[in-house]
């Protein structure tokens, strides 16, 4: 269970039940409509993953003894090269079976590196302010509302370093999987929302966020922000 209550409990458990059910492999009961979708395939055979994924490091590379917080992680610590970067991770995951995982086989990976590991959803950040260098939040973004974002955006500017940067990336509603994909998405647990780019980059403006960089994937688009 989601560790804090709120208006927002709802959704943030679809979220992690969604991704608890396909971290352990159990299956999915979707329409034939939905499994005659191409993109369903392309799910279930793992290439779409690889297709939508959003490489944070092309964008922001973690750099050594930097304190780098990865909210909505899942198991990334064990797949990408944090120990090449040799920057300090302090991961946040809503999944239950993730945070499990990572903290049973993270230490054994590299202790030094791996700091934290805590579930809660990415609106609740418990920790000092001005504690990180680098914030970094892909995959999930659009699980949630834009007036929900307006609280993470806050959090995160709150636990950065004045120097900080935030990674994360937004779903393109203009791309041509967009519309398959967020079908896809609702039936397997978690409601997707097509917000417009535009509403996004007010939206980081208006939490007191400048666009320094942005690198455009073939359905999210990633934002290098700076306070």
């Amino acid at each position: 269970m989601i560790l804090h209550m709120d208006e927002w409990s709802p959704q943030v458990q679809a979220v992690a039940d969604r991704y608890n059910k396909e971290y352990r492999g159990e299956a999915f009961d979707l329409p034939d409509e939905v499994q005659a979708m191409p993109i369903f395939h392309e799910w279930m055979s793992k290439k779409l993953a690889a297709r939508v994924a959003s490489p944070f490091w092309e964008l922001v590379k973690p750099a050594k003894n930097q304190r780098c917080l990865d909210l909505g992680c899942g198991i990334g610590f064990l797949i990408y090269p944090w120990r090449e970067w040799e920057a300090l991770f302090y991961g946040q995951e809503v999944s239950l079976f993730a945070c499990e995982t990572l903290r049973s086989r993270a230490p054994q990976l590299n202790s030094k590196l791996f700091k934290s590991m805590v579930q809660n959803p990415a609106h609740h950040l418990e920790y000092e302010d001005g504690f990180f260098d680098l914030a970094i939040a892909t995959g999930f973004s659009c699980y949630y509302p834009l007036e929900y974002w307006g609280l993470v955006l806050e959090q995160v500017k709150r636990v950065l370093k004045p120097d900080g940067v935030f990674v994360f990336d937004i779903l393109n509603p203009e791309s041509e999987l967009a519309e398959n994909w967020a079908i896809l998405e609702t039936y397997l647990g978690a409601e997707v929302f097509l917000e417009p780019v535009k509403a996004w980059e007010d939206l980081i403006k208006a939490a007191g966020g400048k666009v320094a960089k942005q690198k455009e994937g073939e359905l999210f688009s990633l934002y290098k922000v700076a306070f």
